[in-house]
């Protein structure tokens, strides 16, 4: 049994809070004592700045969290600011979970435990980052555990550092659709964000572009945040915003094809959700698509544009009936083989070798 603190800097419905709490939770269940540590609840306007940052919609105080009702401890810290020493209790393992709470873990003593990194992005690529201290983190002294390979080589190319790559898993109980053909109208969707590197301006042009191909071609979008006039979507395009969690299967199982922009992104959770309810996904190549796609569930674009977006829309879309549940089919079958019980115990398997390492 080990003694495992997670130092996070929200708590709220975003995915990479989801994956955290699927961790804790997981762990928990395998016997391990988990303890979940988070940052207080910011002043309004440095709160949203934050959750804005991390692509989480605005982490209000009143807002639900993907660890309520996991039965995993969780303790606010009581005061406003980065999470103390004081804060946490003494454990074999502390885990960070964002170049911040890296930032504070770092100046921990040794009985809160060995030092991890768990690592979901880049942080230091994400706007309004300071970037010279989210990348000295990955200079820090800790054991790493990141979710992509496209992740792990960037940090190795960059900065010399080595880390485990444990990727995501999904609830393919949850997420999952019948077998079916295609929509009676053509239908893509898309999860939207006004940040740049998530690509949304990408995908909007290439829906545009191909809709004056494809009649009557659709777009259906939800995101975390209301859709911003600098990073709209086209024309005609309908919109969710922070649809309740239980919709979302139904919602990627009403799309002929699910569009991933991103530009830079650790991971892309999206795409596996998608797949896992038997939507191809027609992805750029960042985070995990690369490994992701290599089943042929979907298309994957050499490089993000629009002009390429485009060409691979059109072209999932002409498949014919039985092409497209043949896609359809390999896009479950890859989200079945990669599941949150192999993810959590490759994730236990790593920290028992953190706190093996010297």
């Amino acid at each position: 049994m080990m003694r495992i603190v997670f130092v996070v800097p929200a708590v709220n419905m975003s995915g990479g809070i989801r994956t955290l709490a699927t961790y804790a939770q997981g762990l928990q269940g395998r016997g391990h004592r988990v303890t979940v540590v988070s940052a207080a609840p910011e002043p309004r306007a440095r709160r949203d700045r934050l959750a804005a940052l991390l692509g989480l919609g605005g982490a209000r105080p009143d807002r639900a969290s993907h660890f309520d009702g996991t039965g995993v401890d969780h303790r606010p810290a009581p005061h406003w600011g980065p999470v103390t020493e004081s804060d946490v209790p003494d454990a074999d393992l502390v885990v960070a979970t964002w170049w911040e709470t890296a930032e504070a873990v770092a100046r921990f003593g040794p009985a809160k435990g060995v030092k991890v990194l768990f690592a979901q992005g880049h942080d230091a690529e994400t706007p309004g980052v300071p970037s010279a201290r989210a990348e000295a983190v990955w200079r820090l002294p800790f054991q790493r555990i990141v979710v992509s390979q496209w992740l792990a080589d960037l940090v190795r190319a960059r900065y010399g550092a080595s880390a485990t790559v444990v990727p995501n898993g999904v609830d393919a109980h949850r997420f999952d659709a019948p077998p079916r053909g295609r929509q009676e109208r053509p239908t893509l969707g898309l999860v939207y964000s006004p940040m740049q590197m998530k690509g949304c301006d990408l995908a909007a042009a290439a829906v545009a572009r191909a809709a004056a191909r494809i009649p009557g071609l659709r777009l259906l979008a939800f995101g975390s945040e209301p859709v911003d006039p600098a990073m709209p979507l086209p024309p005609g395009a309908e919109f969710l915003l922070r649809p309740d969690q239980d919709r979302l299967p139904a919602l990627y199982a009403s799309c002929d094809g699910w569009l991933w922009p991103s530009r830079r992104e650790g991971f892309g959770l999206p795409i596996l959700e998608a797949m896992a309810c038997r939507t191809p996904v027609v992805a750029c190549p960042a985070g995990a698509s690369r490994e992701l796609l290599a089943g042929g569930g979907g298309i994957l674009l050499s490089e993000p544009g629009a002009a390429a977006m485009e060409e691979a829309i059109v072209r999932l879309l002409a498949l014919t009936e039985p092409e497209w549940r043949a896609v359809s089919d390999r896009a479950r079958a890859t989200a079945l083989g990669t599941t949150w019980a192999d993810s959590v115990a490759g994730f236990e398997a790593a920290l028992k070798a953190a706190a093996g390492a010297p």
